[in-house]
């Protein structure tokens, strides 16, 4: 029986019992707890535990270990992971057919749709910048998350509206065969208004959904941190899941012409991830934001400056506090490391005063750990740089994978027309079955052959992901080809059917198992405690920027290309261009991407954070709450 039972039967009948008898109670509750820590050592589930007696001196408080057990765990995460469902639905309810939504509704050419997309979902994951800086610094994950929720709402229900009154017209326009009237600029107006709150509500509360789900179980406690490592796989799956039903269901119908229902359908799918969210604030566990990081930061380059003629000092006469607690507050030591020398300059003692009216001046000396934090900022921000080419070959599904998908034979059995958009669920599934792959069969091999019980480090699953990605867009510029060599001029088409795009597709979602989850990964490990959310805000970042370099190689390779009587590679009218050229430029520049990216991997040195006497409380509380479930 465990002692939460006990307490909340005591409860129940406290006004009955004697307050001897509860203090006797409390007293043999105690001893128990005492007994059993004794003898944790000799058991031999747990060897980790050296010495759980001396553990246990940091850690009676039982009252704690009853808030610890009956708060987190996956009873939140999952109610987390639904959310993130959800949410995901009704994200891409929009933003799978935005394309096709520009050019049949708004009105614009392939190209100029092909770079608003890419500018939109940019906007998206740049937002999350903004919500993973609000969340470490101010607001706490929570209030975070929902705060851009709600903003993700009203988007959608301002997108809904304005569609229904403004844009679908006349009514059920929008299909292959019927284009939409010229739009008012009201209508206008309050679509594009709609689609970036749209884009700043999701963006800014992805990275905390992830850091915030991953609060949910301790890394300190062995037994949650292997599910904090699994809880990112599940995550990204639950992303996929999500998007199941808007790359299939809902994409058909507003492949007709039903936009107006299939934007209602995300908004009902927002609520109830709202809701779901709202509803699980009992049972979740909270983490403190740390103070503004840019301040932190922008300290030690000031420190160090003033001192830029100061030799910096052996690291065991730098500063840093006294004790186990950090200066940067609800954040562990960082144990200093040897790259970036100069500024360790900023933790230098000098014979001029540092301090003011007896207090530090964090403008003048910064800690260790401060100094530590910034050093782990600069190391990430090689390795961030060489993921967004990467991004660039995962931005292509939502653009120009869906024009070439457009231009080729959809129709199969029975004259059924497959959504161009639609054809993206081969990429989901391909997430999915690669996540399951991944996490029963080669992490079980490869860790037997490399000792790493993750079977392969981050940065080496980081690199898998580019080379697949790079095949990715051998494929799609091999199915370019094909397509071009069986184009019907009459009906401005190709007869080649559009299932040959499943292997590009297939490629896209394997090579995200190994990129994307590795990202989220890494990131969140190496960002010390107080940047947790601005590390997992950097695997979206990574895709922002690449939707901005996409943009950008479109406009470069059309400013170069379409000259003269040459329509360019990417034209209104695919048929006339080069897609394929486009495709393997994209390719060449990933090859030449993962070179860089090996160089990097190699030079970079991971976080070391100060476990000692943390560890030791936490092994305390684990080892605890062993003997409290005996009781």
């Amino acid at each position: 029986m465990s002692l939460l039972k006990v307490h909340q039967g005591s409860s129940k009948n406290n006004s009955q019992m004697d307050p001897m008898d509860s203090l006797n109670t409390t007293s043999k509750i105690a001893q128990k707890v005492r007994e059993d820590t004794t003898n944790l050592e000799s058991e031999p589930v747990d060897p980790y535990y050296s010495n759980n007696e001396k553990a246990m001196t940091s850690c009676l408080n039982i009252g704690d270990c009853i808030k610890r057990k009956s708060t987190g765990g996956w009873k939140s995460a999952t109610l987390l992971l639904a959310n993130q469902g959800l949410a995901t639905l009704a994200f891409f309810g929009v933003g799978v057919n935005l394309v096709l939504f520009l050019t049949r509704v708004i009105g614009q050419d392939n190209a100029n749709a092909a770079n608003s997309v890419s500018k939109w979902t940019g906007t998206v994951y740049l937002c999350s910048l903004v919500g993973a800086f609000l969340s470490d610094s101010y607001w706490g994950r929570y209030l975070t998350c929902a705060i851009f929720q709600l903003i993700f709402v009203l988007g959608l229900v301002l997108l809904s509206l304005s569609s229904w009154l403004f844009l679908i017209k006349p009514e059920g326009c929008g299909s292959v065969e019927t284009f939409c009237t010229p739009n008012s600029s009201i209508g206008t107006a309050m679509f594009y208004m709609a689609i970036y709150l749209v884009a700043f509500g999701y963006g800014g509360h992805q990275p905390t959904l992830a850091t915030f789900g991953a609060d949910q179980f301790e890394e300190t406690n062995p037994k949650e941190k292997s599910s904090k490592a699994a809880f990112f796989s599940y995550f990204y799956s639950a992303l996929n899941v999500g998007s199941v039903f808007s790359n299939t269901i809902l994409v058909y119908y507003e492949d007709v012409g039903n936009w107006t229902l299939g934007f209602w359908v995300s908004t009902g799918s927002a609520v109830i991830a709202l809701v779901l969210f709202l509803l699980g604030s009992p049972g979740y566990r909270y983490v403190k934001p740390c103070g503004n990081p840019l301040a932190r930061v922008a300290q030690v380059f000031v420190a160090a400056a003033r001192k830029w003629n100061v030799v910096p000092a052996d690291k065991n006469g730098l500063y840093e506090l006294e004790g186990s607690e950090s200066a940067i507050k609800g954040s562990r030591k960082i144990v200093h490391s040897n790259e970036f020398e100069c500024l360790d300059k900023a933790a230098t003692l000098t014979d001029k005063n540092e301090s003011e009216n007896g207090l530090t001046n964090p403008w003048r000396l910064c800690t260790v750990t401060q100094v530590e934090e910034a050093k782990c900022i600069i190391r990430m921000l090689p390795i961030w740089l060489c993921t967004i080419i990467y991004s660039v070959v995962f931005t292509q599904m939502a653009s120009l994978f869906v024009e070439q998908g457009q231009a080729m034979n959809a129709k199969i059995v029975g004259g059924f027309h497959v959504p161009a958009a639609s054809m993206s669920t081969f990429d989901i599934f391909s997430v999915l079955i690669c996540t399951g792959i991944y996490c029963q069969v080669l992490v079980p091999i490869t860790g037997r052959l490399s000792g790493n019980p993750k079977g392969i480090t981050e940065l080496q699953r980081m690199g898998v992901g580019l080379i697949i990605g790079m095949l990715a867009m051998v494929a799609a510029g091999v199915t370019e080809i094909e397509r071009l060599k069986r184009v019907t001029p009459e009906n401005h088409s190709s007869s080649l059917s559009i299932f040959w795009q499943v292997p590009q597709y297939v490629l896209v979602g394997a090579s995200e198992v190994f990129m994307y989850v590795g990202q989220l990964e890494f990131f969140n490990g190496q960002a010390p405690d107080g940047i947790k959310s601005f590390g997992s805000s950097l695997c979206m970042a990574s895709i922002s920027l690449g939707n901005y370099v996409s943009s950008l190689l479109v406009n470069m390779v059309m400013g170069i290309t379409a000259r003269g009587k040459s329509p360019g590679w990417i034209p209104d009218d695919l048929n006339n261009g080069h897609m394929d050229r486009f495709y393997f430029l994209i390719a060449v520049l990933t090859a030449a991407d993962f070179v860089i990216y090996v160089y990097c991997a190699k030079w970079y040195n991971c976080i070391n954070v100060e476990e000692s006497k943390m560890g030791l409380e936490n092994d305390g509380q684990f080892a605890e709450e062993k003997a409290l479930n005996r009781v």
